[in-house]
Protein backbone atom coordinates (compact mmCIF):
# COMPACT_ATOMS: atom_id res chain seq x y z
CA UNK A 1 0.00 0.00 0.00
CA UNK A 2 1.56 3.22 -1.17
CA UNK A 3 1.15 5.89 1.98
CA UNK A 4 2.09 9.77 1.56
CA UNK A 5 4.79 10.90 3.78
CA UNK A 6 4.78 13.76 5.99
CA UNK A 7 6.91 16.81 4.92
CA UNK A 8 10.00 16.28 7.64
CA UNK A 9 9.98 12.85 6.19
CA UNK A 10 9.97 14.02 2.35
CA UNK A 11 13.05 16.92 3.39
CA UNK A 12 15.08 14.21 5.06
CA UNK A 13 14.86 12.01 2.30
CA UNK A 14 15.99 14.47 -0.87
CA UNK A 15 19.01 15.08 1.45
CA UNK A 16 19.89 11.05 0.89
CA UNK A 17 21.32 9.41 -1.76
CA UNK A 18 18.73 7.22 -3.99
CA UNK A 19 19.02 3.48 -4.60
CA UNK A 20 17.80 4.32 -8.24
CA UNK A 21 16.48 6.22 -10.53
CA UNK A 22 13.28 7.72 -8.77
CA UNK A 23 13.55 5.55 -5.51
CA UNK A 24 14.96 4.90 -2.54
CA UNK A 25 15.29 1.94 0.19
CA UNK A 26 15.24 2.58 3.33
CA UNK A 27 13.57 1.14 7.15
CA UNK A 28 10.71 2.72 8.49
CA UNK A 29 10.76 2.54 12.49
CA UNK A 30 7.22 3.24 13.86
CA UNK A 31 6.51 4.50 17.11
CA UNK A 32 5.30 1.32 18.67
CA UNK A 33 9.13 0.08 18.16
CA UNK A 34 8.19 -2.31 14.83
CA UNK A 35 10.27 -1.57 11.94
CA UNK A 36 9.55 -2.07 8.28
CA UNK A 37 12.78 -3.08 6.71
CA UNK A 38 13.99 -2.53 2.81
CA UNK A 39 10.97 -0.48 2.50
CA UNK A 40 11.00 1.48 -1.36
CA UNK A 41 10.25 5.19 -1.02
CA UNK A 42 9.04 6.76 -4.43
CA UNK A 43 10.29 10.40 -5.16
CA UNK A 44 11.27 10.66 -1.61
CA UNK A 45 7.16 10.97 -1.44
CA UNK A 46 5.36 7.76 -0.88
CA UNK A 47 6.87 4.84 1.16
CA UNK A 48 5.47 1.14 -0.28
CA UNK A 49 4.20 -0.27 3.49
CA UNK A 50 2.22 -3.28 3.85
CA UNK A 51 -1.39 -2.40 4.82
CA UNK A 52 -0.77 -3.70 8.65
CA UNK A 53 1.32 -0.51 8.69
CA UNK A 54 0.30 1.89 6.85
CA UNK A 55 -1.41 3.53 9.32
CA UNK A 56 1.11 3.83 12.32
CA UNK A 57 2.66 7.23 13.24
CA UNK A 58 6.29 6.99 11.85
CA UNK A 59 9.17 8.05 14.44
CA UNK A 60 12.20 7.47 12.26
CA UNK A 61 13.64 6.62 9.03
CA UNK A 62 17.03 5.61 7.64
CA UNK A 63 18.91 4.37 4.90
CA UNK A 64 18.52 0.46 4.74
CA UNK A 65 22.12 -1.05 4.59
CA UNK A 66 22.20 -4.76 2.65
Amino acid sequence: MRVALERKWIDRLLKLPESGMGYQRVDVHFSNRRVARNVTVFNAEQAELPAELARLSIRDIKPHRG
